[in-house]
């Protein structure tokens, strides 16, 4: 492993993570599901790449009625990914080519078909019966509060055996924990612990905000007159509510001290927070990430909406870089749960430019880069058809909320078979295999010197020893409509770092400044004294000198 890996406490300041969603990498047994085996398999390709850390999607025994996001027993590898030692395997392959396995940890809610629920559900004095949050019926019968599911309809659900509600932000079937139980907070720590004995150097936390909930039941207030739905898709009631009471509660920040603490008992390991809390991002990183006390670094969804403008990003990241004090900031223009920006910001753009344009964009911003699988590659979003879709979100808001299955179909690693390359020909992979996205299967651009893949791997290469590109300081430069211009300054090196996204050549001044042109591998700008000349859709990278 290298040093810089084994001795930085911070080696995760500028990381590159690359996310894998392990039912879609690389089906090793021929049921048509990826499996650890399969990751292990790959491990020389995602080394390749010149990516840091792996981040793994959930693959903790399920009944996966959310693909793994509804855990029933946060210790054990599902079978249909493998076994413990199958992970014992893929964490000590990944380590072995000096990357750090991190992965997602699930705690704000389990499967019903946990033990813990089991227990809790079974009666209202048994050990656990307060281990979730129940609440009792108003008087006529109506939930407890208008607290909303994310997925559609209310966030209560009726049980039987307790006559009682409980609470559930996503399916009926992830009940909610009750983290105001400090027996819950101990047993979910407990759970980190076994896999942090077990290797993994940290952890996605999925939800972050969403562990705690108000005591007091009290309703969410609608959005202000002045306020749009939150939503991306406005055919959601979710998104009509100011979401005060059902997340983002003050007793969150406690708990997150509880799990540093935890952490810095691992010398090196690190933690990356999802934070869904729309208009309080930069206040939830600042607080959330404070440098030193809660957990490492988080992201918001802020760059994972349709707006893409030079002036939208200036304006998301400036707002960060300002507010989020001595935290720490991560970045994804894709993941598991959104359109991919291929197709989201480069829907009508050619592939080979716009691909490698976006993932140097997002590894250069100040903060930690996420990088989903598929998007070195350059893939656009897959068309899946009603009667093939898994995603329960999308098959409840259908026709006009596609849901997710679109950026979860799998990995093309050839270009010969109807599969991919992901499952053996003859096998019915869980979600069909984008056509289109044979031709730009990973192994072809392998051979390909020129292909997305390779000008992403050069770029993350060339990037590795320019310390100021991971840990530096960030300031906007002045720059044309189209152009988004900054430095990136540590320890006595800036480097300017422009963005042409418009469809026209640009050319603009940098005062006060002398430039000499890094030479980032596949990029065509270039810089003369003060001057700077991008094409469309590239970059230039320079030296910058007072």
């Amino acid at each position: 492993m290298p040093d810089t890996l084994m001795t930085d406490p911070d080696w995760w300041r500028g990381a590159v993570i690359y996310q894998i969603y392990p039912r879609s990498f690389n089906d090793t047994n021929g049921d048509g599901i990826g499996d650890l085996n399969g990751i292990t398999e790959r491990m020389d390709y995602i080394a390749s790449l010149g990516v840091d850390a792996i981040w793994l999607s959930p693959f903790f025994t399920s009944p996966m009625d959310d693909f793994g996001y509804d855990v029933s027993d946060y210790e054990d590898v599902d079978p249909m990914f493998g076994t413990l030692a199958d992970f014992d395997r893929m964490t000590e392959a990944a380590h072995a080519r000096g990357l750090k396995v991190m992965i997602d940890l699930v705690i704000s809610h389990t499967s019903d078909q946990h033990p813990w629920f089991k227990e809790s559900r079974s009666s209202a004095d048994n050990p656990k019966a307060d281990w979730y949050v129940w609440a009792d019926a108003k008087p006529d019968g109506t939930p407890p509060t208008n607290w909303l599911s994310i997925f559609g309809g209310p966030a209560w659900e009726w049980d039987s055996r307790r006559c009682q509600y409980y609470m559930h932000n996503f399916l009926t079937s992830q009940p909610d924990l009750n983290f105001h139980n400090k027996e819950v907070q101990d047993a979910v720590l407990s759970a980190a612990r076994f896999w942090l004995e077990r290797g993994v150097d940290g952890f996605r936390l999925d939800t972050v905000n969403f562990y705690f909930h108000d005591q007091k039941l009290r309703d969410n207030p609608p959005l202000s007159l002045d306020q749009a739905p939150s939503t991306v898709e406005k055919t959601n009631p979710y998104g009509y509510q100011d979401h005060l009471y059902d997340k983002t509660q003050p007793e969150n920040l406690v708990f997150l001290e509880r799990l540093r603490a935890l952490l810095d008992e691992y010398p090196g390991t690190t933690s990356v927070g999802e934070i869904g809390a729309d208009g309080q991002a930069v206040e939830l990183t600042a607080s959330y990430t404070e440098a030193g006390k809660r957990i490492h670094m988080a992201y918001s969804f802020d760059l994972l909406t349709p707006q893409h403008s030079a002036h939208y990003i200036r304006r998301i990241v400036s707002e960060m870089n300002d507010g989020i004090g001595s935290g720490w900031a991560s970045w994804a223009l894709s993941n598991h749960d959104v359109k991919r920006v291929a197709s989201r910001w480069g829907e009508d753009l050619d592939p080979a430019r716009f691909a490698p344009l976006e993932t140097a964009l997002c590894a250069s911003l100040r903060g930690t880069p996420c990088l989903y699988q598929g998007e070195e590659l350059g893939l656009k979003q897959a068309d899946v058809p009603y009667e093939k879709l898994q995603d329960p979100y999308g098959i409840r808001f259908w026709p006009e909320y596609k849901g997710r299955d679109g950026c979860r179909t799998p990995m093309p690693w050839t270009k010969d078979n109807a599969n991919g390359g992901f499952s053996e020909p003859d096998v019915e992979p869980w979600l069909p295999v984008a056509p289109d996205h044979l031709t730009m299967a990973a192994f072809a651009q392998d051979a390909d010197e020129h292909s997305i893949l390779n000008r992403n791997r050069a770029f993350y290469t060339w990037r590795k020893p320019h310390t100021a590109l991971q840990k530096g300081d960030m300031a906007f430069v002045d720059a044309p409509e189209n152009v988004l211009a900054f430095t990136r300054s540590f320890e006595g090196q800036t480097v300017l770092c422009v963005f042409n996204l418009g469809a026209t050549s640009e050319t603009f001044q940098v005062p006060g400044v002398s430039l000499s042109n890094l030479d980032a591998p596949g990029f065509k700008g270039s810089v003369s004294g003060s001057k700077v000349t991008v094409p469309a859709l590239d970059a230039v990278f320079a030296t910058a000198k007072g």
